[in-house]
């Protein structure tokens, strides 16, 4: 059981209000369940689920190994913890686009992005990428389209067109994904104020910009971008990098020291994170429960 009181509809319908809003949506990358609490709490409008983090999070590089049931259970594992509406990365679509969205659909999810390059892709932010055609993405998109059930279940559409045809091919593209029925177009691998300034000049949708670290994009403020007319903002590893770093840099502290002792200052106490899984909301519902059965209704 959990707390989580916005049904799925209106988790949906949160996230087309914020986007008729005047106000850039700050959405950080949560690797586990327990990073979209912490992303909910702190203030941020939505919560993203990287294909790449969860690839990487299994071991495995963001080469396209990941399946459905990988992406789309932990998708509905951080998704139904928090009440903020929840974007997903689901890399080509997977096997069957249909079936793709009527999972992510059903397991709660408010929004998907899908991506125009080859089965085996690569990360955004990498050389070398391979792209289906115009065609076959304008297909795929109509297919998501057509098999959503919400009205406020949103599609984007993703181009990494812009390092491999160009950046006017790639607006050319994202026009077509417009026209096909997508309502958030997602240019990967911007370069810089210019080149998202260009995009948004040349189209009419909703826009989302990549604020991910080490990659080709200079890293805006999103008041920046929020100037420059983007509607989302992503931080899709920023979560994950942050605690593989200091998970390694403990684990290796203890395996010099032979303690922890020199490291307890860097660990999240056990109250705060009491306090993050809400720890009394769940022992008085055991308490309810309790003398539920106690008073002779078991």
């Amino acid at each position: 059981m959990h707390f989580v009181e916005k049904d799925l509809t209106q988790k949906r319908i949160d996230l087309d209000t914020k986007l008729k809003s005047n106000k850039i949506l700050r959405v950080p990358g949560a690797y586990n369940p327990l990073t979209a609490k912490l992303i909910e709490e702190i203030g941020y409008d939505a919560v993203y689920v990287s294909g790449g983090v969860m690839a990487n999070d299994l071991g495995f590089p963001d080469i396209g190994l990941t399946t459905l049931q990988d992406v789309s259970t932990r998708s509905y594992l951080i998704s139904r913890v928090t009440n903020l509406p929840t974007i997903v990365d689901i890399d080509t679509g997977f096997k069957s686009c249909k079936e793709t969205i009527e999972t992510f659909e059903e397991f709660g999810v408010a929004a998907v992005h899908l991506e125009d390059q080859i089965e085996q892709k690569r990360c955004g932010h990498l050389d070398n990428k391979e792209l289906i055609s115009k065609d076959k993405m304008v297909s795929k998109i109509k297919e998501c389209v057509s098999a959503k059930k919400d009205k406020n279940f949103k599609i984007i559409a993703r181009s990494d067109a812009k390092s491999v045809e160009g950046i006017d091919s790639m607006i050319d593209r994202c026009k077509a994904y417009v026209d096909a029925g997508a309502e958030i177009i997602f240019p990967e691998a911007l370069k810089d104020e210019s080149e998202f300034e260009l995009v948004r000049k040349s189209l009419d949708c909703y826009l989302l910009a990549n604020m991910t670290e080490f990659g080709k994009s200079k890293l805006l403020n999103y008041t920046q971008l929020q100037d420059l007319g983007y509607n989302i903002v992503i931080y899709p590893v920023s979560t994950q990098r942050l605690a593989m770093k200091n998970v390694e840099d403990g684990l290796r502290a203890i395996f010099a020291d032979g303690h922890q002792n020199n490291i307890i200052d860097k660990m999240q106490s056990r109250k705060r994170l009491y306090d993050l899984v809400e720890y009394e909301k769940y022992n008085s519902l055991d308490e309810k429960i309790y003398n539920f059965k106690t008073d002779g209704h078991e």
